[in-house]
């Protein structure tokens, strides 16, 4: 049964209101002022409000806005003896889901009532569904330094400080971000990501400020810049050492004054954005060389957050490959594979430039690589992903890799994506268009391969 409250300081209004709605099995509340109206709303959840807009305490715009900061998927429907064409738009402006004049016309009334509990509950659905699909992946391991990390996003999430998260690429420190976005305060507001390193320079304003139509040659439309997209939310800033001077400015104007001005435009935009940044570079030092405002630094680098290489902590090496090995399984639908104990030490001494993100593209091509227990020598034979991936298997079911077999380059990448596509087919049943998507590649390619290479079904 759906919850209504009823705000309007005209007893008449009221209890009319109430009796037509309980009518229809809702259960209703009314109260005849905006400021106990907003009590309310903070200690009891509702399903929907009706409010009125001229009242003596508080004014109903004054409660709409005040009522959606409190709960922004709460709908409210304006309604007012004094309507107007200007104050519906007003009401719709500042967030209503509707606007109705007094008296109010049953049925508009009922279906509009019905309307905005829908909508509520599809609001409502959608996030949590987007939360379930986004589920973000666990900071896995035991060290201390990353128990050091969790303790901090514990700490530090729950508030609006800003945060640097430091640490070589691969290293996880998207994830951290990630963290501290979900645990916030925020974590039902959006969390926009922006690679500066992927944007070219002359365009990084433009992309996180916005532009107005025609502020430059290819401007064709006005468009909504990061820091607009994530108010309310965060805004994630990946590798923000490679953003431009200039670029660098503006951020930290915006970060001062919580404004923005889209470029081509003259209007300041306020924004309600917590940033934070990532860099896996040393940005003190590219304070000294002149290729980062200090200023900016101090403003991000409230909190400092870095986030180790893989081989400052090996130890967490096994308990991230089992967790590897259960996803990478499980999304392609085949039993998970067994690791022995030697193949994880191994693992634990690789040097690991890559990190967290090498670590697992590892654990895939042992999985499509390996037989049903990945061993040291599977480890040791395609540890190098330029080496052939060609081996034979002794009766022990050890891989022994033959470099002989390969008189050129091109053999042995034939063979690799002869040995890729008989995997991938065998996977999925021989389902050719299923295979070509997986792989994605069109079909007809995907047949001539098969044709190259002579691939049958059960050979």
């Amino acid at each position: 049964m759906a919850k209504i409250l009823i705000i309007d300081d005209e007893r008449a209004i009221r209890s009319t209101l109430r009796e037509i709605l309980e009518y229809e099995d809702y259960e209703v509340v009314d109260i005849d002022n905006g400021v106990d109206g907003l009590e309310l709303i903070r200690k009891e959840d509702f399903d929907l409000v009706l409010c009125d807009i001229k009242m003596n305490r508080m004014d109903g715009m004054e409660v709409l806005s005040e009522g959606l900061a409190i709960k922004p998927d709460l709908p409210f429907i304006m309604i007012s003896g004094h309507g107007t064409v200007e104050t519906a738009v007003e009401a719709s402006k500042k967030g209503a889901f509707d606007f109705i004049s007094k008296p109010p016309d049953l049925n508009r009334l009922l279906i509009t009532v019905r309307n905005a509990l829908d909508r509520g509950s599809l609001v409502v659905e959608t996030k949590t569904l987007k939360r379930k699909v986004s589920k973000v992946r666990p900071i896995l391991g035991e060290s201390q330094a990353i128990g050091k990390i969790k303790e901090t996003i514990e700490r530090v999430a729950p508030t609006d400080a800003r945060v640097l998260i430091t640490g070589a690429n691969g290293s996880g420190k998207e994830l951290v971000a990630r963290w501290l976005h979900e645990k916030s305060s925020r974590a039902n507001a959006p969390l926009i990501e922006v690679n500066c390193a992927a944007i070219p320079s002359e365009l990084i304003e433009s992309e996180l400020f916005g532009h107005e139509k025609g502020s430059f040659t290819s401007a064709i439309k006005q468009r909504i810049g990061k820091f607009e997209s994530a108010s309310g939310g965060t805004l994630f800033m990946d590798e923000i050492g490679d953003m431009s001077l200039s670029a660098q400015a503006k951020v930290l104007r915006a970060l001062q004054e919580h404004k923005i001005t889209r470029v081509g435009g003259e209007k300041e935009i306020e924004v309600n954005v917590r940033v934070v940044a990532a860099t896996n570079k040393d940005l003190l030092k590219e304070i000294e060389a002149g290729n980062f405002r200090m200023d900016l630094y101090h403003r991000l680098s409230v909190i400092l957050i870095h986030v180790p290489p893989l081989t400052e902590r090996r130890d967490d090496i096994s308990l991230l490959t089992q967790s590897f090995l259960e996803e990478i399984c499980n999304d392609y639908g085949m039993p998970v594979k067994k690791i022995s104990e030697a193949a994880l030490e191994a693992l634990k001494a690789l040097p690991w430039t890559g990190n967290i993100r090498e670590l697992r593209n590892m654990v895939e091509r042992l999985i499509i690589l390996s037989d049903k227990t990945i061993t040291d020598a599977d480890v040791k034979a395609f540890a190098n992903p330029s080496a052939p991936v060609a081996a034979a298997t002794n009766g022990n079911g050890a891989a022994e890799t033959d470099f002989n077999q390969f008189k050129n380059f091109q053999d042995y990448k034939d063979y690799a994506e002869r040995e890729y596509i008989k995997f991938k087919l065998e996977k999925n049943n021989w389902n050719v268009s299923k295979t070509a998507d997986d792989i994605d590649i069109q079909r007809s390619h995907l047949y001539s391969k098969i044709e190259k290479y002579g691939l049958k079904r059960g050979e």
